[in-house]
C-alpha cells in the first residue's frame, strides 16, 4: 500500500500516526520511516484497512484490539 493511501486511511480511521503506533505498541517512528520507502507492509496496510473499513460501518475497534492486547500480557 502507498504511504500516502495509508496515511488517507489512518485519518478515516479518525486515528494520528501517533494513536495507531500506540494501539499496536509501535514506536511512532517506525511506522512514519515507511514514508522514506514509499509503501507500508502488507500487515500495517491490511490493519489500517480494516480499522477504516469498522469506522465507517460505525464499528468501535477499541475494545476489538483490547482484547487482542490481554493476550500477549
Amino acid at each position: 500500500m502507498p504511504y500516502e493511501e495509508f496515511q488517507r486511511l489512518i485519518g478515516k480511521a479518525g486515528l494520528s500516526i501517533k494513536e495507531f503506533a500506540a494501539l499496536l505498541d509501535m514506536n511512532p517512528n517506525s511506522i512514519t520511516n515507511y514514508k522514506k520507502v514509499g509503501k507500508v507492509p502488507i500487515h500495517i496496510a491490511i490493519l489500517v484497512s480494516l480499522l477504516s473499513t469498522m469506522k465507517d460501518d460505525g464499528k468501535d475497534f477499541y475494545p476489538i484490539l483490547e482484547k487482542a492486547r490481554s493476550y500477549a500480557d
